[in-house]
């Protein structure tokens, strides 16, 4: 739990009482839950949206939203799920994933494939739904590059622009470099060493997840016809993209954007389909037990993790 923001280390452990599912609603005994940048924006307060409803303190004491667990009891009304039912998600809007027990709307659950461990399906939901949202105009031969690759939705994005025939250009640290290619990535680029933005040959496709740059910068990376989106990043870059940056893609024949990401099963169902089925490899970097949240948080904000982090808790 945290009760201000800051780095990991405003995090502590606390014993609450167990808490009772309302209408609509089921409560989860989290078996695992992934790290997504989002927490560590939570955690820090930073960017600005990261404080929406909790201006001065955080709205939501306790983090975590990919949540993968078993039914333990439900609120009423719930007719969906039952006691025993392993179920898995993104709870984006109550999070609570790093506990024991966390509050989840049946809404934003969907049955565990057989397939998957708990940790493997608490990896899907959000990256997951960026990754097949963010890449999905991705075309056989088409040129697409992907920032902030070697993460959680990098991972993802690569693989599906590979079973595409798409030619990859994977952007990430130094340290990412041979786990981006490994992917499937045919180019990659370490960010401190070089400015994607200057490639000699535009690309059709960008879905940047750590957006930083100008809206001109973009553009001068994008081909004719091409489609620049945005996932995060600064207010003040995702406002430019918002205003400028789509006024710039029409006078110039390109679509430049933030994505708007669609939660919910059915937007990463399909990639739990594919994971199952063998197309798609999950990478799990690291297994962090509950009080070891800080340190899981910590890899994933510095940009250390190859893939997803899990927090176990069961």
């Amino acid at each position: 739990m945290y009760d201000r923001y800051g780095s990991s280390d405003v995090l502590h452990i606390e014993e609450v009482p167990i808490p009772v599912p309302a209408a609509g609603q089921v409560r989860v005994k989290v078996a695992a839950t992934s790290v997504n940048l989002s927490d560590w924006e939570c955690l820090r307060g930073s960017p600005a949206y990261a404080r929406i409803g909790g201006l001065r303190r955080p709205a939501r004491r306790t983090l975590g939203s990919d949540i993968a667990g078993v039914v333990d009891d439900v609120g009423p009304g719930v007719t969906r799920f039952r006691p025993g039912d392993e179920v898995y998600g993104d709870n984006l809007a109550l999070k609570g994933g790093f506990a024991e027990y966390a509050l989840v709307p049946t809404s934003v659950l969907m049955d565990k494939p057989t397939g998957l461990t708990f940790a493997e399906a608490s990896t899907i939901p959000q990256a997951g739904a960026i990754a097949l949202q963010g890449v999905r105009t991705a075309l056989a031969g088409s040129r697409v590059l992907i920032n902030g690759a070697g993460g959680g939705s990098g991972c993802f994005a690569i693989q599906l622009c590979a079973q595409l025939g798409a030619h990859i250009t994977g952007v990430d640290n130094a340290a990412k470099q041979d786990f981006m290619r490994s992917l499937g990535a045919d180019d990659v680029i370490d960010y401190g060493r070089e400015d994607f933005t200057r490639a000699t040959q535009p690309y059709d496709l960008i879905l940047d997840l750590v957006a930083r740059r100008s809206v001109f910068a973009y553009r001068r990376a994008l081909a004719p016809g091409g489609r620049y989106r945005c996932v995060g990043g600064s207010v003040a870059t995702l406002l430019r993209v918002l205003t400028v940056g789509a006024v710039v893609g029409r006078l110039t024949a390109r679509s430049i954007g933030v994505l708007a990401v669609k939660q919910g099963p059915a937007h990463f169902a399909p990639l739990a389909d594919m994971c199952v089925a063998g197309r798609v490899k999950l990478h799990i970097d690291g297994l962090y037990a509950l009080d070891q949240v800080p340190a899981a948080l910590a890899r994933v904000g510095e940009g250390r993790a190859l893939g997803k982090v899990v927090v176990g808790v069961m």
